[in-house]
């Protein structure tokens, strides 16, 4: 009776293992895509934003810092955080955001 208990938590954790393999296979590809679509879009609010937000020859204004910010984020990878910061200041000044 213990022989096959001992049997059976090893069959179900073989099989939970497996199961957890493949759920996780499936979603990579998919956290792949989603990760090279927001570097696209970023990388297209960042064009958007260096010419007409941030200009460093501009002797009018200040730079803005959370726009500098921003674009390091994305040239870095950090797309989670610099994304909504290059929409909100774009959308401020009324430009039409690239789809997405």
């Amino acid at each position: 009776m213990f022989a096959n208990l001992a049997r059976y938590r090893v069959q179900t954790s073989c099989r939970q293992r497996l199961a957890l393999a493949a759920i996780l296979a499936a979603a990579l590809p998919g956290t792949a895509l989603a990760q090279d679509a927001d570097a696209a879009y970023c990388a297209a609010l960042s064009d958007l934003a260096r010419r007409y937000i941030s200009q460093p020859g501009d002797q009018r204004s200040a730079p803005d810092l959370d726009v500098s910010i921003a674009l390091d984020d994305c040239q870095k990878g950090r797309t989670a955080r610099a994304i909504p910061v290059l929409e909100r200041k774009l959308t401020d000044r009324r430009f039409t955001l690239p789809k997405r």
